[in-house]
């Protein structure tokens, strides 16, 4: 990349941005018009369960986005000698669902509840059965009706109910919308029409607890976009949201935001039929799109769409690295207590090595990654678990290697009703997540747990943010294609890929494991019976 052309570009105001809120870090990231990454910032946070209710402040939530992008600017300024003054276009993406809730007032009704809350039980088998339609835990619209079957106090104030995408961007632009595939985990969506399911509306609005209240369910969701449209423009109230040295010049063109399964759909290509992606990270999910509809309603499967709307099956987990995580961390603490110095990636390298060393079936040994309840097991409250019985193969190689079986276990369940059950034929599964950046050992792993062949692209453990970029370029200038034919002629024109086939010995081995994973859950639920959080 040339950095005089580069510095024209930022100067010129010819670059897009792209902003994704995941669980774990907010990661802004500048792209030029030939899709080449220029400058990235990131932030750093975590979820807080407060009053049994997993949260982020709604404050932290632009502390992370100004600090993201702050570091974005920084780094402009020292690497291409040029204030970041002008922006063609912006995105914003964020972690899916969730329920954030607003009065006439635009103030916040009561603390964000993400997409890792399990509160909505009751709530999720009663739309279900009314819709006859999957609705899982997470979506928008069973906190909407929990919270009414609750009867707490908020729901007659409710003015404006979203995701946390959809939210910034609605304080940047001005625009209460959000894009189709994010709208999809708010309310069950009608892809002829691009549209909430019209039918589905009038079903939950006559319904008795409902109809007391004086708000309208059509009027209190965002409006629905597609991949292409706008979402207005920024605004200077905006600008100033996003850089705190104010600057940021508004103007810039908004658009439709994206879960991060929308992103990472982009972010690998695969948004055209029988094409699909795994995304793995604090929670996982695998994204499949459909080339004829399911035979049945699955409650472990949710109905999703791409940011075009193409209808897609989505098999979501609560749980994946973050245990993986919490255990690299306490080696890293054993070697700093014993005087070894070791960078964090070179401390995963070594272990995923390790791993590889490992007997198929990993030993007998036993993981349970939940530290939140899982709706595919059906967990109500995870508790991070590590089972063994007297003669299993307790050594590093099996301990990291069930680390790595434990964290993709949910997903092979699910997984195994779509290829299994419904015999969904996908041509290429292409994963990505940070736990890919360590080549090869986890990407083997999934490809040997799922039995299927699996392809990591270079931009693996980047794509989230990337993609909605991506997706903010294709609003501002698509050249009147489709989002597939626009990703393939403009964005992936000699994509880096390596894929990894399944190995016999392994797809045994982790057949022995899930088998015994299995066996083990009652025991996983009554920990988290039993066993209480600490006050």
């Amino acid at each position: 990349m040339n950095i005089l052309e580069a510095a024209k570009e930022i100067r010129d105001g010819h670059t897009t941005l792209g902003i994704e809120l995941g669980s774990t870090r907010i990661k802004a990231v500048l792209i030029n018009q030939c899709y080449e990454v220029l400058s990235s910032g990131s932030y750093t946070w975590e979820n807080q369960l407060k009053d049994g209710i997993w949260t982020y402040p709604i404050d932290q939530i632009w502390e992370g986005i100004q600090e993201a992008y702050s570091k974005l600017s920084a780094n402009v300024q020292s690497t291409y000698h040029v204030a970041l003054t002008k922006i063609s276009s912006i995105g914003i993406s964020a972690m899916m669902h969730g329920y954030l809730a607003f009065n006439k007032d635009n103030e916040l009704l009561v603390p964000f509840r993400t997409w890792r809350n399990n509160i909505t039980e009751e709530a999720s088998d009663k739309l279900t059965k009314l819709f006859n339609f999957n609705i899982p835990q997470r979506w928008t619209i069973a906190h909407i009706y929990q919270a009414i079957l609750n009867n707490e106090e908020h729901v007659k104030e409710l003015n404006f109910v979203t995701t946390l995408d959809s939210y910034v961007t609605w304080k940047l632009s001005g625009q209460k919308v959000t894009g189709i595939g994010d709208a999809s985990g708010i309310f069950p969506i009608d892809s002829e029409n691009s549209d909430y399911r019209q039918d589905l509306l009038d079903k939950f609005s006559a319904l008795p607890e409902v109809e007391k209240y004086s708000w309208d369910i059509r009027k209190i969701l965002p409006k629905v976009l597609v991949a292409g449209e706008r979402a207005g423009r920024l605004t200077v109230e905006g600008a100033k949201l996003l850089d705190k040295f104010g600057k940021l010049q508004a103007g810039s063109l908004i658009a439709p935001p994206e879960g991060d399964a929308g992103t990472g759909m982009v972010a690998t290509n695969s948004v055209r039929e029988k094409t699909g992606n795994i995304s793995v990270g604090t929670s996982a999910f695998s994204m499949n799109v459909l080339s004829r509809p399911l035979s049945k309603v699955h409650r472990n499967i949710d109905m999703v769409t791409t940011p075009s709307g193409a209808p897609v099956a989505m098999v979501h987990i609560n749980n994946c690295s973050s245990d993986i995580n919490a255990w690299v961390n306490l080696f890293k603490e054993f070697a700093q207590a014993i005087g070894v110095k070791i960078s964090i990636d070179d401390l995963y390298a070594t272990l995923f090595d390790r791993a590889a060393r490992s007997d198929p079936d990993a030993g007998g040994l036993i993981n349970y990654s939940y530290l939140s309840g899982e709706n595919i097991t059906k967990i109500k409250n995870g508790r991070p678990l590590f089972i063994r019985t007297q003669n299993s193969k307790m050594n590093l190689a099996n301990f990291f290697l069930t680390q790595l079986y434990a964290a993709f276990a949910p997903l092979k369940i699910g997984m195994d009703i779509l290829l299994k059950e419904e015999h969904v034929q996908t041509d290429v599964m292409i994963a990505q997540g940070g736990l890919f950046g360590t080549p090869v050992i986890g990407q083997q792993v999934l490809s040997n747990a799922l039995n299927i062949p699996i392809t990591v692209m270079n931009t693996a453990s980047e794509g989230g943010p990337w993609g909605m970029a991506v997706l903010a370029r294709y609003a501002e200038d698509n050249h009147n294609q489709s989002l597939a034919d626009f990703l393939d002629k403009e964005v992936f024109k000699k994509p880096e890929t390596m894929t990894l086939t399944p190995e016999t010995d392994g797809v045994k081995g982790y057949e022995r494991f899930i088998k015994r994973y299995k066996a083990g859950l009652p025991v996983e639920a009554l920990a988290g019976q039993d066993i209480k959080e600490l006050d």
